[in-house]
């Protein structure tokens, strides 16, 4: 891993938050709304890593007559609802507190609307100086432009940077553009490091050692 790292950037859902269930959820309920079965497991697997019109698209595929008014109900939910089903990783603000006065910390995500209400309900929106969702681009992951994005933010290049995110859908834009890739609680994905929390993470001397006299 470069010594000159000043960004990490972090997926959301997988990440930051085991949402599984929280997506459950909320898909089977648009599904319920339209007397449609709940979804399958790989049904599940898809929603938890693509955005929300790719999700319901992608649910609603064997009910092309039910799609448009499926996406204009989803409109409609208060996803406050769900959010007890979501369950922030318990180190994750620590980890914020030790990496914020020394790192720039960006969001890349293919969570759109519920992003800002999820920030504000967690006390995480201080933490983040960037935050792109699939409503800031024209690609969403895992077309690299999110990332870049945050890169031209910073005025930062690749090298300096580093992604930590826990699916395919993450690993394929950062090593488009040649960026560390951190998996987060998945073994079988290509990455520079493996962790299964972020103090693991905390512990990369050549991510965080400068960092540890900031505390």
């Amino acid at each position: 891993m470069d010594t000159q790292i000043k960004l990490v950037i972090f997926d959301c859902d997988g990440v930051m938050f085991d949402s599984r269930e929280a997506n459950r959820h909320f898909y089977n309920y648009l599904l319920a709304a339209f007397s449609r079965p709940p979804m399958d497991e790989a049904e599940v697997n898809f929603v938890h890593m693509h955005h929300v019109k790719d999700s319901v698209r992608h649910i609603f595929r064997h009910y092309p007559g039910d799609l448009d008014a499926a996406e204009a109900f989803r409109l409609q939910v208060d996803y406050r609802d769900f959010l007890r089903y979501m369950l922030m990783e318990p180190d994750l603000i620590e980890f914020l507190q030790l990496l914020t006065p020394c790192r720039k910390t960006a969001i890349s995500t293919n969570r759109t609307t519920t992003m800002p209400l999820i920030l504000d309900i967690f006390g995480l929106a201080p933490y983040f100086g960037k935050v792109v969702t699939p409503q800031d681009v024209t690609h969403p992951k895992p077309h690299p432009e999110s990332l870049l994005q945050i890169l031209d933010h910073y005025g930062l290049a690749v090298e300096q940077a580093v992604f930590i995110g826990d699916s395919q859908v993450d690993q394929e834009p950062a090593a488009a553009i040649g960026m560390t890739f951190i998996a987060f609680k998945n073994p079988a994905l290509t990455a520079a490091h493996h962790v299964n929390s972020f103090m693991e993470i905390a512990r990369l001397p050549a991510l965080m050692a400068d960092c540890l006299g900031t505390r």
